[in-house]
């Protein structure tokens, strides 16, 4: 795992429920609007919670909010992300200002101007900051990055986008607060978790149709924007790791026909969601996903 930064010091347990726990971050594919779904799948107890595509951890915030369980480890493998949440862990105090002042200066030629950054010039916390305020300005606040690593999602239509909420925040902060958190490929979920252990896989969805496709949000095994069929079929070897382990295992994906070959034996339900990132108008609205189970 690659926890540079901070898989952390260890932590022996989550404090109590924290109510007022909520996404800070939108994300394509984010599970909020899944979560009434969702949360009727989930096993009745589970020691420890993991989640390698953490993404906007809506079903991570949920459970803050209504469920019990002794601590959490949230993975994925990309970089701004993970600094992200372990800044708004370890140093929110800090990044608010940082969004503050962005807040300020948000106009068309400040987007781009930090869009421009290079991360490497940048403090952890300027980071931090910098992925919060793209990800609330940018077109539907997709993370999209191209051939050189490089974001590169043009500015949204917004008039008033209401960059950050202070007090949710400071609630994601607490709820952080005892959470392991680390820059870790997907597959380290098969050494982080035990039996009695709930994952769950939200990666990129494998496209429906030429159109649908969206799976460019971090960098491959070999240096590629890419999350492709071989990186799906790596996904389910690691499901039956885990489910060998008689750890409970949850996964999203779109509903195609080569998803559900690849988890034949297990589990499949069907749920659907409204998405509207899809390049092609006519095809947004109301899909069909399934939701794989090994329990």
């Amino acid at each position: 795992m690659e926890s540079a930064q901070s898989a952390g010091r260890h932590r022996p347990a989550l404090p109590s429920k924290e109510p007022g726990a909520a996404p800070f971050l939108k994300w394509a594919g984010g599970k909020t609007q899944l979560l009434p779904q969702l949360s009727s799948m989930l096993p009745e107890r589970f020691e420890r919670y993991v989640e390698p595509f953490v993404g906007s951890a809506a079903l991570f915030f949920w459970l803050r909010r209504n469920r019990s369980f002794v601590s959490a480890h949230l993975l994925d493998r990309n970089d701004e992300l993970i600094n992200c949440y372990i800044a708004v862990r370890d140093s929110v105090d800090e990044v608010i200002p940082i969004l503050a002042e962005m807040r300020v200066k948000h106009c068309k030629r400040f987007y781009y101007r930090i869009r421009a950054q290079k991360p490497a010039t940048l403090t952890e916390l300027e980071r931090a900051a910098r992925l919060i305020y793209m990800n609330k300005t940018c077109f539907n606040g997709l993370y999209r990055i191209n051939s050189r690593g490089e974001f590169n999602v043009p500015i949204g239509s917004y008039r008033n986008p209401r960059i950050f909420d202070e007090g949710a925040l400071r609630e994601a902060s607490r709820a952080l607060s005892d959470v392991e958190i680390a820059r870790a490929d997907f597959a380290e979920a098969v050494n982080v978790a035990s039996a009695g252990d709930l994952v769950y896989f939200d990666p990129p969805y494998h496209p429906i149709s030429r159109t649908a496709s969206f799976t460019s949000y971090a960098l491959g095994r070999d240096g590629r924007a890419v999350f492709d069929i071989d990186e799906q079929r790596r996904l389910a070897g690691a499901f039956r790791d885990l489910d060998r382990k008689n750890c409970h295992v949850m996964l999203s994906n779109s509903d195609a026909e080569e998803i559900r070959q690849l988890y034949r034996g297990f589990r499949i339900r069907v749920a659907s969601a409204r998405r509207a990132i899809n390049s092609d108008a006519s095809a947004r609205g109301a899909v069909s996903e399934i939701v794989v189970t090994n329990y």
